[in-house]
């Protein structure tokens, strides 16, 4: 059994042009398909062609105009990113939306990307750092552009201890997790305070789905063994469970952050139903262990130090 499906309008995005990371399955090809029917022209980043072109063939199954283009793009490699980030500047067109949406969840032992960071704070953090970091000329160069970042309910387990920001002493997997998802939504946040003071005109904001089903809640991360395989069986017994809905109402709240003009900068949307887990999409309640200032300086700082990424000065 599952939720009703709720819905939103959408503009007309046509001439815009959309870049969708994780755009192969789950959230991300669910808002791809949504961008492209109401106009957008969409950049699928994904980590496996493949499975890249199998979304592409999906999608125009069902609308044979969609406008789509498929990039390779491992966001636990920063190599990976800055080559994304090189090929479209190289490109020249102005990117009106980016969804910051890829990621990795709980792998059972704490693992490392190729330049060496915990891999959920690596991947669905740092990765997205860097690559809003590279595509900012051309966010800027669109006028009025969206950027929006994906969290999650689990944010709230996450904090930003920078004597184990990478779960350098003790690693547990929901934990890292949350921090990770913490960490994008700060990023949403304080990308929307600099761009604002600088004169960007970005609007960055944040979304999380609430209890939606996708591959990636069900199999969990993708690494082999019995336990993992252990987990994955008991997710899918989860899942049964009532309070879960399907992608198509999950994507809403960030479908409405990127495209609504009552989305504002800064904000955070989550569904509007009981405890944020189901429903069209409203203001989200931010976490209690959002950072001060102070602390998103420091943990923005940080960023720039890992990526090699600098983001212009105010």
């Amino acid at each position: 059994m599952t939720r009703s499906m709720a819905d939103i309008d959408v503009p007309d995005l046509t001439g815009r042009l959309a870049v969708v990371t994780g755009a192969n399955s789950g959230l991300g090809l669910g808002l791809t398909g949504r961008l492209a029917r109401a106009g957008a022209e969409v950049v699928l980043a994904v980590r496996n062609p493949e499975k890249g072109a199998a979304a592409i063939a999906g999608i125009r199954a069902e609308l044979p105009s969609a406008r789509l283009s498929l990039r390779q793009l491992d966001l636990s490699s920063l190599a990976s990113v800055t080559a994304l980030g090189a090929a479209l500047v190289a490109d020249g067109r102005p990117v009106d939306i980016l969804v910051n949406n890829a990621g990795v969840m709980t792998p059972p032992r704490r693992e490392l990307t190729e330049d060496g960071f915990e891999l959920q704070f690596g991947t669905n953090y740092l990765g997205h750092f860097a690559l809003t970091g590279h595509l900012l000329p051309l966010l800027r160069a669109a006028g009025g552009a969206r950027v929006v970042s994906m969290s999650s309910l689990t944010s709230r387990l996450g904090r930003l201890d920078f004597g184990n920001l990478q779960s350098e002493r003790r690693y547990r997997p929901w934990l890292a997790y949350g921090r990770s998802k913490l960490a994008m939504l700060v990023f949403a946040r304080e990308l929307h305070r600099r761009g604002t003071a600088a004169g960007w005109d970005i609007r960055s904001n944040a979304a999380h789905p609430g209890a939606t089903i996708t591959n990636l809640t069900v199999t969990g991360a993708t690494h082999g063994g019995r336990r993992v395989r252990i987990t994955a069986l008991r997710n899918r017994l989860a899942y049964l469970a009532p309070v879960w809905q399907q992608v198509e109402t999950g994507i809403l709240p960030a479908l409405y952050a990127v495209t609504s003009p009552d989305a504002e900068g800064g904000g955070y949307y989550g569904p509007a139903g009981f405890a944020e887990l189901g429903g069209g999409p409203a203001p989200a309640k931010f976490p209690a262990s959002l950072p001060d200032e102070a602390d998103t300086a420091r943990l923005w700082a940080v960023s720039e130090q890992l990526t090699g990424v600098r983001y212009p000065e105010s």
